[in-house]
C-alpha cells in the first residue's frame, strides 16, 4: 500500500512523524525510527535560555578563577569553543544526515532575535532538512494586546525565513482569536507549513507542600478535537503544509488527522508508553485501513472530511454545536 506523503516540500515513506522528544537525542533511536517506518523525525528541541544559562555558568567559574593564578585560563577553551549546548545538536545533526535516510527536522525555540537567526543558520549549515520553530510563548503581561502578540510570532517567521532556505513549520498555540487569519499571515511572513497544536504545559499545585508542580503528562486520543477541528477548516484555504501533533497514539488517530486535511501526524507520547517499533503498527494498520477503504494512496482520501469537501460545512460551526448540546442526555442549556 502507497503510504507516501509530501510535508512541507519534503516527500515521505510515511505521513507517520516522530514529534520532538526527547528520544530522539540518540541517533542510534533515529535509525530505529527510520526501520520501524517513520516518515521522518522532528529532533528534540534546542532551547536558547539553556544554552545562555551554560554560558552564564562557564562565564562566572572563568571569571572567579581567572585571577587565581596566571595560567588558569589555560585550562578552559575560548568561549567560542565551548560546548553551550549547539555543538552536541549539531553533530546529532550531520551523524543523523550520515546514517538515515529519512528527512531530520531541527526543532527550535528561541528566546531573542539574534538566537533564533543564529540557531537557525546553525542548524541549516549541519544538514537539517527543514526547521520547526516552536515559539512557545505565554502572553502574561496583562499590558500586551493581541496584536503584539501576533506580531511577535510573524516577526520570529519573518527573521528564520530571511536566514534559511530549507523548509520552515511553525508550530504553534490554539489561543489566537481569529487562528484561519493567522494562518494566512505566517505564511505570507515566510512559513510552509503549520503545526497543531503546541501542547502547553500547564502547572498544577501541592496543595500540602505548597509548591509549583511541573508534572510531564503525555497526551492522549481525546486531546485530538481541537487540532482535528482546525486542520480540516484551514485544509484547502491556506496554501500550507498542515501537521497535526496531539493525541496521536495509534493509526486510528492518524487516519483522523489524514481525512481532515494533514499532510502528516506526529506522535512522540505513543512511543513512551509503547516503543520505537510501535511506528511499525501504526503504519501497518494505515496500510490495512486504506486496503479496506479501497484506497490506494494517501492523497486518495486526504482532506475528504475536511470543511472544504463535506456536504455541509455548517457542521463546522455553530449549527453542529447546537446539535451536539441538544443530544446530550438531559439536556444542557
Amino acid at each position: 500500500m502507497n503510504l507516501k506523503t509530501n510535508y512541507m516540500g519534503l516527500p515521505l515513506e510515511s505521513p507517520v512523524v516522530v514529534s520532538a522528544c526527547t528520544l530522539s537525542e540518540e541517533v542510534d533511536n533515529i535509525e530505529r525510527m527510520e526501520d520501524a517506518g517513520a516518515g521522518a523525525v522532528v529532533l528534540f528541541s534546542l532551547f536558547e535560555e539553556q544554552i545562555r544559562e551554560e554560558q552564564a555558568r562557564f562565564e562566572s567559574v572563568l571569571h572567579a578563577t581567572s585571577n587565581v593564578f596566571a595560567e588558569a585560563s589555560e585550562y578552559f577553551p575560548a568561549l567560542g569553543d565551548y560546548n553551550v549546548g549547539t555543538s552536541q545538536y549539531l553533530e546529532i545533526i550531520r551523524k543523523a544526515k550520515e546514517r538515515v535516510q529519512i528527512p531530520i527536522i531541527g526543532s527550535l525555540n528561541g528566546i531573542t532575535h539574534e538566537g533564533w537567526i543564529e540557531y537557525a543558520r546553525d542548524m541549516e549549515q549541519a544538514g537539517a532538512d527543514g526547521i520547526e520553530i516552536n515559539v512557545f510563548y505565554i502572553p502574561a503581561d496583562i499590558r500586551l494586546s493581541g496584536t503584539e502578540v501576533e506580531n511577535r510570532y510573524l516577526d520570529i517567521i519573518r527573521a528564520v525565513r530571511q536566514t534559511v532556505e530549507i523548509p520552515l513549520a511553525v508550530k504553534l498555540n490554539p489561543y489566537f482569536s481569529a487562528t484561519g487569519n493567522m494562518a494566512l499571515r505566517m505564511k505570507e511572513a515566510g512559513a510552509d507549513a503549520l503545526v497543531l497544536f503546541n501542547r502547553f504545559y500547564q502547572p498544577d499545585f501541592d496543595i500540602n507542600e505548597l509548591k509549583l508542580l511541573s508534572n510531564l503528562q503525555y497526551s492522549d486520543a481525546a486531546e485530538i478535537r481541537l487540532p482535528l477541528l482546525w486542520i480540516a477548516i484551514l485544509y484547502g484555504q491556506v496554501p500550507l503544509s498542515l501537521a497535526a501533533t496531539t493525541g496521536v497514539q495509534s493509526a486510528r488517530e492518524v487516519i483522523k488527522y489524514l481525512l481532515a486535511g494533514a499532510d502528516v501526524a506526529m506522535t512522540a507520547s505513543a512511543l513512551y508508553k509503547k516503543g520505537i517499533d510501535h511506528l511499525r503498527h501504526m503504519n501497518k494498520e494505515i496500510g490495512e485501513w486504506m486496503h479496506r477503504m479501497d484506497f490506494d494512496s494517501i492523497d486518495a482520501f486526504k482532506g475528504v472530511m475536511s470543511q472544504r469537501n463535506i456536504a455541509n460545512p455548517d457542521a463546522y460551526e455553530r449549527a453542529n454545536y447546537i446539535k451536539i448540546l441538544s443530544g446530550a442526555r438531559g439536556g444542557i442549556w
